[in-house]
């Protein structure tokens, strides 16, 4: 799972020792998602996009635009979802 994860960090001059005590994981483990030698846990990509201030889709390159999707005020009710 390619990411940019790593040109974010470098651009706001974070080091992966910061990044990783961020998200409560060693070091290492945090280098292996930047090389894409591990696949990125969704709770731990969602962290990242919330601290970067942008969305999941960016971070996986899924879309170009930085700026987040806007926050749900309160959940979608199941009765408007027809199938």
């Amino acid at each position: 799972m390619k990411t940019r994860i790593k040109t974010l960090r470098e651009d706001n001059d974070f080091t992966q020792k910061q990044i990783s005590k961020f998200l409560n994981i060693s070091q290492v483990a945090y280098s292996y998602y930047e090389l894409n030698k591990r696949n990125i846990p969704l709770e731990l990509l969602s962290a990242l996009a919330d601290f970067y201030q942008t969305s999941v889709d960016y971070l996986l390159y899924r879309t170009d635009e930085k700026k987040p999707y806007p926050k749900i005020a309160e959940p979608i009710s199941k009765e408007i979802i027809t199938l």
